[in-house]
């Protein structure tokens, strides 16, 4: 019987701490963001970097990611750049 609550205990463990959520990262929250608002996605992949541009009626959002690291830009419609 101890055999038997000791594996269920270990299974426990292991299945919580395995299957844990993992937060997303900045750029996932802005692609699921602008898929909500029915965004046009575009991505583009050379050599390594990537490029993905998202577009809706009042708002632009360019995601580059070089080397590991991303740069994020955001424009909405009331911007004067």
């Amino acid at each position: 019987m101890k055999k038997v609550i000791g594996m269920a205990l270990l299974a426990l463990f292991l299945s919580t701490s395995l299957s844990s959520c993992r937060e997303q990262t900045e750029e996932e929250k802005l692609i699921e963001e602008m898929k909500e608002d029915g965004a046009e996605v575009k991505v583009k992949e050379d050599d390594g970097d990537t490029k993905i541009k998202m577009e809706t009626e009042n708002k632009e959002v360019k995601i580059k990611t070089e080397d590991g690291e991303s740069k994020i830009k955001v424009k909405t419609e009331n911007d004067d750049n």
